[in-house]
Order: structure tokens, then sequence, then C-alpha cells
């Protein structure tokens, strides 16, 4: 026996097109419901945030059971804050959110040891949609944005600063064109950063987390100040100004140094991995190294939680398939190497109102990839146990973007504390299928049509290593589809994808 159902979802050219844009994840309902990783990892005795991701009409009232003591909850705001315990262990801590509406519990492993980014970071990033024009207010507007648009209940974190918050050599702007370290060598923000502790110490109050940029050249991509032979410093500098994310950029590197070896590449990153793990602050690291010398097999000994398997997606060229397939399927061939505490990344999710990497003085402007080319984006990268962060702009949300970024079913199969990336079951000209599976015993899967036409796609218990019933439940709907034994099977549209659990 196999299940069949129709997955129609009309494809316009561009968001915004008088064709419908159909808005397939149900609203979340005014009942408290806790969301987000069930598992996070901490280092000993280091300063600790965290917002419990909670959908449900406000006020909810907090509570936590078996919370170490030296982490304090805000029962109101449901930010937990602190610092983790000085010696390694496993705590198992019961959150529970109350409103007027119900109450709802769930269990959260936090473990206190060596690893960090247990599950994939979410968060969101400025490059794609503002490149050189960032202040110091534009984060505290994103930060703002990502708590007022439901996006921090879905477990959406970090808000992370890019290129060119340092200062630039040759700029005509006097707020850029500063001296770029201070008398001890320590690095300068430029002047559109007039206080970084400040700025980091507004997200925090939020319960969310702040990312920041460098490169281990004497220069960034977008030619600002690098860390080159101030690798400690500027190290040491991020941790005193509270950012909890950084992001290490190849970029000039290669003219200073022209690595050839793996050993050469690897040098850079495994000095600054070491620099903080060394810190007395969890600062999450990701190794913008574009997938050169193999960088998935080696990251993990360098202490990296993440690294770029690709070129910038931004970049990438359309084929007859949008930029995104072509990296996403590069990043799917590494399956095998992602595991809790180190991912494979494949870039930011760009949808919604977005800049043009190519013209990058350009207004942004809303995505031309079709509402099916969007829920396979978002499933393939689910699936991928890939890092979610949006860059588009977060002054300009809209329902449509809104309900491809905060699908709570979707983000679940992401933030699998298992931790596996969804292996290729089947890659052909027409047909792309992913399986990955879940803590529970149960596999995700995602049938996608590259094709031009609808097309009905299966896959088999044997192709999916499976035996006996199975309920399947379309992720995007939020609903179960039914039964299967033996096979799964659903109509396609034209660049779009079933996405499916089956339990």
């Amino acid at each position: 026996m196999r299940i069949r159902w129709l997955l129609l979802i009309l494809a316009p050219s561009a968001l915004g097109a008088a064709e419908e844009f159909p808005i397939l994840t149900p609203k979340p309902g005014p009942a408290p419901l806790i969301r987000g990783p069930a598992v996070y990892g901490a280092r000993p005795g280091r300063p600790f945030i965290y917002r419990i991701p909670t959908t449900g009409e406000r006020p909810i009232r907090f509570s936590a059971q078996g919370l170490p003591a030296s982490i304090r909850l805000d029962a109101g705001k449901g930010i937990l804050s602190g610092t983790t315990p000085p010696a390694a262990g496993e705590y198992t801590v019961k959150f529970t959110a109350e409103n007027r509406h119900g109450k709802a519990s769930r269990n959260f492993r936090l473990i206190v040891g060596e690893k960090l980014a247990l599950t994939p970071p979410m968060g969101w990033n400025h490059w794609y949609t503002h490149y050189d024009r960032i202040t110091d207010q534009l984060f505290r507007q994103a930060a703002d944005a990502m708590e007022s648009s439901g996006m921090a209940d879905f477990g959406y974190s970090f808000v992370s600063i890019d290129d060119c918050w340092m200062t630039r050599a040759d700029s005509p702007d006097p707020k850029l064109n500063l001296p770029p370290r201070d008398a001890s060598g320590a690095i300068r923000p430029n002047g559109y950063f007039p206080d970084m502790k400040a700025l980091t110490d507004y997200i925090h109050s939020k319960g969310l987390k702040a990312g920041i940029y460098t490169s281990p050249g004497p220069l960034t991509c977008a030619r600002y100040c690098g860390s080159y032979r101030h690798e400690e410093i500027d190290a040491k500098t991020f941790a005193a100004w509270g950012f909890d994310l950084l992001k290490y950029d190849l970029c000039t590197y290669r003219r200073a140094v022209n690595p050839q070896s793996v050993e050469e590449h690897r040098k850079p990153y495994e000095l600054m991995g070491k620099i903080l793990k060394d810190l007395n602050r969890d600062i999450q690291f990701n190794l913008c190294q574009y997938g050169l010398a193999e960088v998935w097999k080696w990251a993990p000994e360098v202490d990296g939680h993440s690294w770029r398997t690709t070129g910038d997606l931004g970049l990438e060229k359309d084929t007859r398939l949008p930029g995104f397939y072509s990296i996403g399927f590069r990043n799917a061939a590494l399956w095998e190497y992602a595991k809790p505490g180190h991912w494979n990344d494949p870039d930011y999710i760009l949808i919604g109102v977005i800049g043009n990497a190519r013209e990058q003085s350009a207004p942004p402007k809303r995505t031309t990839l079709t509402a099916d080319e969007q829920y396979s984006y978002m499933s393939m990268w689910s699936l991928m146990a890939a890092p979610l962060f949006y860059s588009g702009d977060m002054s300009r949300l809209d329902e449509f973007t809104l309900n491809v970024l905060c699908n709570g079913e979707v983000i679940d199969v992401n933030q699998d504390p298992l931790g596996k990336q969804a292996r290729i079951i089947r890659k052909t000209e027409d047909e792309f299928v992913l399986a990955k599976p879940l803590d529970d015993g149960s596999v995700a899967v995602g049938l996608f049509n590259l094709s031009e036409q609808p097309r009905r796609i299966s896959a088999t218990w044997v192709e999916l290593n499976l035996q006996g019933r199975k309920t399947v439940r379309d992720l995007w709907r939020q609903q179960d589809a039914g039964e299967a034994n033996g096979e799964v099977s659903a109509e396609v549209a034209r660049h779009g994808v079933a996405f499916l659990r089956l339990r």
C-alpha cells in the first residue's frame, strides 16, 4: 500500500505578483507551546544566556525545575542568564510556560562540557541585504524585529554582524577612515559603532546572542581591517565586548600567505580555534573557508562548529534551477561529516526582501524565487542540518516569508538532537530525495521536484531502510496525511517539495 495526495503550489515568478503565494504553515495558537532545541551545550564556568523559544499569547509566565543554581530565570520574559556550573555535567531542566489559555511543559538538557552548537545555530546575518551600509542602530532594530516578528519564539537567536564594522584606511568617509587599532593594539570599530559592549548588552537583554566577523588576513573581503597577526588580542576584544559567535572569513589571507597544503589552510583556523576555546566566554566558531582543502575533514579538529562548504550562495549563478539548488547538492553530498557540535554550512537563506550580491549598491527587492522554490530551499536546509541564518531585510518581513522561516515542525527536523544530516537517497535530472533519521526513530523525507512540470515522486522502504506501516506527516501543513507501507508517494509541483515525517 502506498499513500498518495496532492501537493500543488502555485508558482508566480516573484513575490508580490498577481498569483497567490499560498501560506502552508498554520499560525501558532494562543496557548503556550515551547519550541527550540531539546539539547544545549556550554562550557563550564562561562557566561550563559538562553531565551526559551515559546509561541502563544503574551504575557506568559515561565518556570524551570532542575536549573543549576548559578543560572537564574526571568519568569516574565523566559530568559535564562548567569554562569554555567564550574564542573562538567548534564542537567535535565523542565521548562513550563503558562498563560490564560493554557500551560505547556518541555524537558531541556543542558550539557556542560567541551561541546558547543549541539544543534545547528539559528539567526540573522546582515550581509546579503545591507553589505557596507551598517550601523549600531541597524542591529538593534534587527534584534527588535527578531522578537516582534516571532522569529525568536521559534529559536532564531543570533543577531550577527558581518563585514564592514571595522575601519577602512582608503575610505573618504571620516567615520570609516580612522586608526584601525588603539594604543594596545586592539581592533577598533568604525564611527558607526560607538559602543560594541552596549550593542551586545542590548541584544542580550532580549535573550538573544550576538555574532561578529573578521578575517585571518590583513584586510577583510570588503577591505576593512582584518586580524592578521592580531588574532589573540582581537579574540579577547570580541569576548570582552560580549560576542557569542565569530565568522572567520579567509579573504586576503590567501594573498598574504598563499596557502598550498592542507596544513597551511588549517593554520589560521587552528590558531583562532585554540584562542577561542581558551577564552572565558563561549564563542561559536564559523569557518568561512569556501570548502577549500576539504575543510569538512579537519574543521572539527580545529574546534570549528560550522564551516562553509561552497562559495557564496548569493554569487552562485542560476542554471535551469536557481543557485541554491547547486549549492545544496554539493553540501548534501557531505552528509557523513555533520554531527552534534559540527555542521556543514551551505550559506544563508536568501528569501523575502534581499539585496543583490553582484550589485551591492542596488536597493533590496523581493526575491524572484517562486513559492515552491522557497519551500524547497527551507526544506533542504532543514534536512541538511544546516545553520539556519536568514539574510534578508528584517524590517520588511512579510507573512509569506515568516511562514517559510517559522514552521516549528520544519525547524524541529533541523534541530533534532540526534544531529544527523540527511543522506541522498536519489538524485536524477528531475528528482532529488533526501532522508534524515530523527531522535525518536522517525524519518524526515524530502521529495524534491527538479523538473519543469508537476511530477509524482516516490521513495520505497528499501531506499529509506524502513519496515512496517508508517504514519505520514505533512510538515509544511502540519497535518497527518494517512498511512503508508512499503512506499511513500506524492504529486509535487514544479520546483516544489513534499516534506514528510514518517513515524
